[in-house]
């Protein structure tokens, strides 16, 4: 009998989380063919019927000449991922090839026994640059290459029957910026006369009700000597000791005590986050740590678990919910906001969402285990459309505002920093057509929020 011929290995393999690494495989894929190496991603070689397992274990088994592994911890947690490392992990000793698996790094990630040792490719910070540091390796490795490079059309084909088609009629579209309409015109040096204890100083940075930023002997702020003295009477007079326009001291530092434009800069972002930070404080908002800053939660004495705030100026009310129940958790939704001065003074707002236990309708207490509250985000939050996203910042800025068509942030005493109470909006020449189409009520008409959501990962 004729010894039956191996299939020469020709080709490298995505291993890749579905859909999460989806979108870097369509990037990459393509620029690889181009160069003409080959291309296994399950993203187009499987067919609906096809024994997509065997399709995958085949192809890494005999056909794979490096194996691309995107590198996550999302990524390596998913079980298809896990056994295609175990099964590259015994190509390595059979082929041999000590790098046969190539991680690519997409995010941070803990290192799993048995590739621990192996070195990354970084396209964490950019995916070009990763490319850049892949192509010279899979040239040094001599992976084969087809001497006329074939790009498939099926990328080009998968993405567009993946897009969203427009249609030529225009649609207003609303941002999740705020524009700040006024602010004082100057810049305070604001100093005690005499000497303060340093538990004093301390006592001030904790108490305080209007932004200040500890400088030098005294404080940086929007507020006068008044505003001080009224807020800490026991530590006696204060004084400004010197003053500088708002916009010179945004462009030009303050020259006097050796503050250069971007230490301005800071400082007056630091003077806006506090603002804003102290007014909703104020209102009674729920301040809640997230990784990456502080959120505003509409909680207990805001709104009603269920209750449906009602938004919109113009034209027909409308009304979402900020509160409700979803898998038996209480789900209540906030925001972050982060000032900018560019290109002009504004407040990006990025929606939060925080789960507590609950007893029946009550809310017990916010649930602490981070990765908890993750997955109920991606199951819970991830049904919600984008008209529902909309809704709810706009419901959540009515109640922020109140009657009034504005915010106003008190920065001192009859001082204030005003923002237009609206998001900035604009009009698209076109408009994308929806798959889903929700009445003027279908920012609640889900099932995360009236029936409870069970996703199928979790059944």
């Amino acid at each position: 009998m004729e010894e039956q011929q191996s299939i020469p290995r020709t080709k490298i393999f995505i291993s890749k989380a579905t859909p999460g690494d989806d979108a870097f495989a369509l990037w990459l894929a393509p620029r690889l063919e181009a160069k003409g190496y080959e291309v296994f991603a399950d993203i187009l070689r499987l067919r609906p019927g096809d024994g997509w397992r065997r399709i995958l274990t085949e192809t890494l088994q005999n056909e794979a000449a490096k194996m691309l592994l995107c590198c996550s911890d999302e990524t390596l947690q998913r079980e298809g991922v896990i056994e295609e490392i175990e099964i590259a992990k015994d190509l390595v000793r059979g082929i041999p090839d000590p790098n046969f698996i190539v991680p690519l790094k997409m995010k941070r990630f803990k290192k799993l026994f048995g590739i621990g040792s192996l070195q990354y490719i970084d396209f964490e910070r950019s995916w070009a640059d990763g490319l850049t540091q892949l192509l010279p390796f899979l040239e040094e490795e001599e992976v084969p290459r087809l001497n006329e490079p074939k790009v498939q059309r099926n990328w080009a084909n998968y993405l567009q029957s993946k897009s969203v088609r427009l249609r030529k009629s225009s649609e207003v579209l609303t941002s999740n910026w705020l524009r700040v309409l006024s602010a004082p015109d100057t810049i305070n040096y604001v100093v005690p006369v005499g000497s303060v204890p340093k538990s004093a100083k301390e006592d001030i940075d904790a108490s305080r009700d209007f932004p200040l930023i500890p400088f030098a002997e005294g404080y940086l702020t929007f507020g006068t000597a008044g505003d001080f003295e009224r807020s800490f009477p026991e530590l006696g007079s204060f004084e400004i000791r010197s003053s500088v326009e708002f916009e010179a001291f945004s462009n030009e530092g303050w020259i006097d005590y050796s503050i250069e434009p971007g230490e301005a800069k800071k400082a007056l972002m630091n003077i806006y986050r506090q603002a804003w930070e102290l007014h909703c404080r104020k209102t009674g908002f729920l301040e809640t740590g997230f990784a990456n800053g502080l959120g505003f939660i509409v909680s207990d004495g805001k709104a009603d678990i269920s209750q449906r705030i009602q938004w919109g100026r113009q034209g027909a009310r409308r009304n979402s919910m900020l509160r409700n129940i979803a898998r038996k958790r209480v789900w209540e939704y906030g925001v972050s906001a982060q000032p900018s001065f560019w290109p002009f003074p504004h407040y990006r707002l990025k929606a939060r969402v925080l789960f507590s236990e609950a007893n029946g309708k009550e809310k017990v207490a916010p649930i602490e285990d981070t990765k908890v509250q993750h997955r109920l985000r991606r199951s819970v939050c991830s049904t919600w459309r984008n008209k529902a996203w909309h809704g709810r910042l706009m419901a959540f800025m009515e109640l922020l505002a109140g009657e009034s068509p504005y915010v106003s942030l008190p920065v001192g005493d009859g001082q204030f920093i005003v923002l237009d109470g609206m998001p900035i909006q604009a009009t698209s020449p076109v408009t994308a057509r929806q798959r889903n189409k929700l009445g003027e009520d279908g920012e609640e008409r889900d099932h995360s929020t009236i029936d409870g959501y069970f996703a199928e990962e979790d059944a």
